[in-house]
């Protein structure tokens, strides 16, 4: 009802479309930095409740408080996050990425509040994670919320999820340009100018009202640390050859503690509270884990009250970066915590709990670039070092590796410390360490999420969906063509015609010659004006065969349209010529930029399609039905058939079918060849007649 009256209004209003998205952005970002307002000092106030006022009831039960406090914590977030909005477990930016490739950006409301809740009990209470991931997905909820409300487009409900994520980051750590980077370079993988200048807007809007409230210093104050000399560079790419590293094992290590707690045979809502308790154990026998490293009593805060003491490992561990950055903290502490930190964060967000990975990812990476800097001045005594030089570069590098966002990771440093002189080594390290993590690792810590649902995550689109609708499915059958013996004037006149960018070329027998664009013709045009006079040549004279391309690079109906990307990407090209696998000369459709972004819409819905009769298919699952696979053989009576065609029975149905190393989502036109391994779902007594079927030992029956 209210998205209708919202709608309604603004098809009364009819405002400049510019001003719309203007005003729109700035709403976003200003709500999102109230709520960013509101979440920092709800988790402040949680802090010094249950670490303060809550602990001295008690005083006997000493550290043991450090296990029960984030148990509870976990106990009245588990039951938000299990029975009122689950997209709130864990650091919440898969979610926005997933929702803005399979959804159109839609995102329900009441995630907003859950992952506010959920994650302030969370951190509050000493649960190792960051708050930028909650407020990152609380801004994209309510840039989605604004565009469903007002019936946007799935375009445009995406920017507006763009610019909630953006004033996210602005908001939580005063640093606007990061915020506008994250979303450009994580969430969005693309850079559009309608795009940038409303997230732009949304990220100055959230940076104001934060800054009214939070004021405007930066989160850390650090010592003007330089390159003591440009050789030193090298030491930073070593750093970020550790912080590759370091961010794969952060990476695996988070991973893996998903899948034990997903495996895990218990309620959802419970799952975080047994997260907590080992997350408690962990920070209760802290300080004897670091007396066999002959760490000082005071670094490990073994003291009461609570309040001044909390371990290390709790919350984001921004105060204990502080002190690193300045070069206060020992090198076994520091050596310690690089591991330590990423274990604590797995079992808080691993089991389910609500929080982000951003601020861990950076307390690692100064605990990484401290050590590595002591380590440094142990080998090197005569070289000049400082710590906190290495420690701020590491924050950077880690995340960079961790992320794949080596400009937000650059830039996010840069502001949280204001310290411009070590641009270099920040830009060095990053680069590095990302550029080593993607090749080891290609999953990033937001993306491995959504590779796992089936999603491959990359430029912003789903990269599975491309492989699932083949370029028969889209292709324009009857492009118009011109011939190779046509003159360059007849070419220019079709130019005007038609309005296109390019042609493919037939030659003798109708066959496949070449390709002739655009760009082609306009640069034998100047060539002829360069070279000789206009008066001496005539444009009839000049035939296609001179300007077109010959050899152009074809694809084949059966393919999968990531194929044709692929093809594409290399010399940019914006048409394909398709042609017939058996008649490589003969084309039978053309393909184009416009016809994959059809392609991608066509998958999307396919892919919701087929995940909705999975979820029906594993409801009506009994002991008479299952999944069959089978390779279609030589002599396969379906081989050549579509799917459309075959005698199957209502209740069999095809899944998948593995062609060489592609996984294509069948379809009523999809055709069946030689070695192709399809998987059935069917009820079994039909088994051996569909085995028969595809593997030709027999007929199938209706």
């Amino acid at each position: 009802m209210k998205s209708h009256f919202f709608s309604n209004l603004l098809d009364r209003l009819v405002p400049r479309e510019g001003l719309v998205l203007l005003f729109l952005a700035t709403a976003v970002g200003a709500a999102t930095g109230l709520a960013a307002v509101f979440f920092i000092r709800l988790i402040s106030f949680i802090h010094h409740f249950a670490f303060g006022d809550v602990a001295v009831f008690f005083p006997s039960l000493g550290r043991f408080w450090l296990v029960i406090i984030p148990v509870c914590g976990a106990l009245l977030g588990g039951p938000i996050i299990a029975f009122f909005a689950s997209e709130a477990k864990g650091h919440g930016v898969p979610e926005v990425m997933q929702a803005l490739i399979l959804r159109g950006g839609r995102i329900r409301p009441r995630v907003a509040l859950a992952k506010i809740f959920a994650s302030a009990l969370c951190i509050g209470t000493g649960g190792s994670a960051g708050r930028e991931g909650p407020i990152v997905q609380v801004g994209s909820t309510l840039g989605s919320t604004v565009g469903q409300w007002l019936g946007l487009s799935d375009e445009r409900i995406r920017n507006l999820v763009a610019c909630g994520a953006a004033a996210g980051i602005a908001a939580t750590f005063n640093a606007p340009i990061a915020g506008i980077t994250f979303a450009i370079e994580v969430l969005l993988c693309e850079l559009q100018v309608s795009v940038f200048g409303n997230v732009v807007i949304a990220a100055v809007s959230a940076s104001i009202v934060s800054q009214l409230f939070l004021g405007s210093s930066p989160a850390f104050v650090v010592p003007a640390y330089v390159m003591n000399s440009p050789w030193e560079i090298l030491l930073y790419v070593i750093l970020g050859l550790f912080a590759a590293l370091v961010g794969i094992f952060f990476i695996r290590l988070l991973d893996a503690f998903e899948v034990f707690f997903d495996n895990l045979k218990i309620h959802q809502m419970l799952k975080p509270a047994i997260g907590a308790a080992l997350l408690g154990g962990l920070a209760f026998f802290y300080p004897h884990i670091s007396s066999f490293m002959t760490v000082f009593t005071g670094d490990t805060r073994l003291g009461l009250p609570l309040i001044d003491n909390v371990p290390h490992i709790y919350g984001s561990g921004f105060d204990f970066i502080d002190q690193v950055l300045k070069g206060e903290a020992s090198f076994t502490l520091l050596f310690m915590l690089v591991f330590l930190k990423p274990l604590a964060t797995s079992f808080t967000l691993g089991s389910g709990n609500s929080g982000g990975v951003f601020a861990p990812s950076l307390f690692t990476g100064a605990m990484l670039g401290g050590a590595f800097g002591y380590m440094v001045k142990f080998i090197a005594p005569g070289f000049p070092v400082e710590v906190g030089a290495y420690a701020l570069v590491g924050m950077a590098s880690v995340f960079a590796a961790a992320a794949r966002a080596p400009l937000t990771a650059m830039l996010i440093v840069f502001e949280m410390s204001n310290d411009y002189m070590l641009i270099l080594p920040l830009m060095a390290a990053g680069m590095t360490a990302s550029c080593v993590a993607q090749w080891l690792q290609p999953d990033s810590i937001y993306t491995i999420k959504l590779t796992k649902r089936g999603i491959h995550f990359e430029q912003g689109r789903d990269m599975d969906i491309m492989q699932g609708v083949t370029v028969e499915e889209v292709m324009n059958r009857n492009p118009i063509s011109v011939s190779h013996d046509q003159s360059l004037a007849d070419l220019f006149a079709l130019f005007h015609e038609t309005h296109l960018h390019g042609f493919p070329v037939m030659g003798e027998g109708h066959e496949l010659y070449g390709f002739v664009s655009l760009q082609d013709m306009e640069r034998t045009l100047e060539n002829v004006e360069r070279t000789m006079k206009s008066k001496d040549i005539s444009l009839q004279d000049i035939k296609v065969w001179d300007v077109a391309t010959s050899y152009p690079v074809t694809v084949f109906p059966d393919e999968a349209i990531w194929v044709a990307i692929r093809k594409m990407a290399p010399r940019d090209l914006a048409r394909l010529p398709v042609v017939s696998r058996d008649e490589p000369k003969k084309m039978v459709g053309l393909i184009s930029r416009s016809d994959i972004l059809k392609a991608y819409q066509v998958g999307v819905m396919r892919k919701q399609q087929n995940q909705f009769e999975r979820d029906q298919i594993s409801l009506r699952r009994g002991k008479d039905v299952g999944f069959v696979e089978l390779v279609v053989g030589a002599e396969s009576g379906c081989i050549g058939v579509k799917l459309s065609d075959l005698p199957l029975h209502q209740s069999t149905s095809i899944v998948s079918i593995k062609r060489h190393d592609q996984v294509l989502t069948p379809g009523s036109s999809s055709v069946f060849v030689s070695g192709d391994i399809v998987t059935v779902f069917c009820r079994m007594v039909h088994e051996e007649e569909i085995r028969g079927l595809f593997e030709g030992e027999g007929e199938g029956e209706n």
